[in-house]
């Protein structure tokens, strides 16, 4: 996946192939672009053409804006493929109508909202380029900060877990799951509800779970999802506990030193047979092939945590080193960014 300036005829491919059109504007206008499309979400402007189409002047009055600027706001929403017009009234696209309402099943519209709360990181990238330290975001979030980084974190999560749990084969009749930095938990929900005899623990920070216990509840699986607060990095993980231990979106945190460690105890925690998943934003080892997905992630990582992506072959290292038997990486069609690095814990020979 590649962002920018897309030709639409043979005559604009050359154009652009030539290095004459200036298109580092376009890449710096795309902020702007996406503050527009965050507005949008956060003051309802989706919900108030929810029942059909609408003139700017009644967007306005639901959403309590300005009626000159919402018009202003909805033209660019339509020239970004986001709504459509017809005869001054204004409509929800078939996407927008998929993935941007309130409260719909799958709806990734809180994640955009948190584009808020990610702004406010990026903010400081001058200070990160000129002496290299990271933010520690997990201890400077308040709690409403932590709230919306839960709800946001959770609508990314509903495509890609129940791409990983048909994807994902678990050990025959596994029982116990530790999600580790599982925050909202809707892997393991994903997990459960393919694997009836399966249970799950999520083990998260105590203010992740705070936030992210409401969301839990809602799935309805009760006692069979349940969360753990903790620290992954010094909680006591057990031994030989766990059927399946899954880690998504964790190891970016961590430097390679800790994620070595990391996989040691968690490998100890595994029962001989179990399987262990590193789901991440994989980064491609040449900055030449990498998307721009990878290649963003692996930069904005670096930035808010204290790491960055890997490669399927480091995490397989950790995991080798660990003593389990890595297995070919899993990649997504819809998706290749995100992959997961599966091993086994080989079951002991008589």
């Amino acid at each position: 996946m590649r962002y920018g300036l897309v030709a639409e005829n043979p005559f604009e491919w050359a154009v652009l192939a030539s290095g004459i059109v200036p298109t580092p504007l376009i890449d710096a206008w795309a902020a702007a672009f996406s503050r527009a499309l965050v507005a949008a979400t956060d003051i309802g402007v989706f919900e108030a053409l929810k029942d059909g189409p609408q003139p700017a002047s009644a967007v306005a009055d639901a959403c309590g804006t300005d009626p000159r600027a919402t018009e202003r706001l909805l033209n660019l929403l339509v020239s970004l493929r986001h709504l459509r017009e017809r005869d001054g009234a204004y409509s929800l696209t078939k996407v927008t109508r998929r993935w941007l309402l309130k409260d719909e099943p799958g709806t990734i519209r809180d994640f955009i909202v948190m584009k808020l709360l990610e702004w406010r990181w990026t903010e400081q990238l001058d200070g990160f380029l000129r002496t290299g330290r990271p933010l520690d975001i997990h201890a400077t979030m308040t709690a409403d900060d932590w709230d919306l980084y839960q709800r946001g974190m959770r609508a990314q999560a509903t495509p890609v877990a129940d791409q990983a749990a048909r994807r994902i084969p678990l050990p025959p009749h596994a029982r116990d799951m530790l999600d580790i930095g599982g925050s909202h938990g809707y892997f393991s929900v994903a997990f459960c509800r393919r694997h009836p005899g399966l249970r799950a623990t999520v083990l998260d920070l105590p203010e992740a779970v705070s936030k992210a216990a409401p969301l839990l509840a809602r799935e309805g699986l009760g006692d069979r999802v349940v969360h753990r607060a903790g620290d992954a990095l010094t909680d006591d993980l057990g031994e030989e506990a766990y059927d399946f231990i899954f880690m998504m979106s964790l190891v970016h945190h961590f430097d390679d030193a800790t994620n070595r460690e990391l996989a040691r105890r968690a490998a100890r925690a595994l029962r001989p047979g179990g399987l262990m998943v590193i789901g991440e934003v994989i980064r491609h080892p040449s900055p030449a092939k990498a998307n721009v997905i990878e290649a963003f992630f692996d930069f904005y990582f670096a930035l808010t945590s204290e790491s960055g992506t890997w490669t399927f072959e480091e995490m397989s290292d950790w995991q080798r080193a660990a003593g389990l038997r890595p297995r070919k990486p899993i990649r997504f069609p819809f998706n290749r960014s995100v992959g997961f690095q599966a091993a086994d814990k080989v079951a002991a020979t008589a």
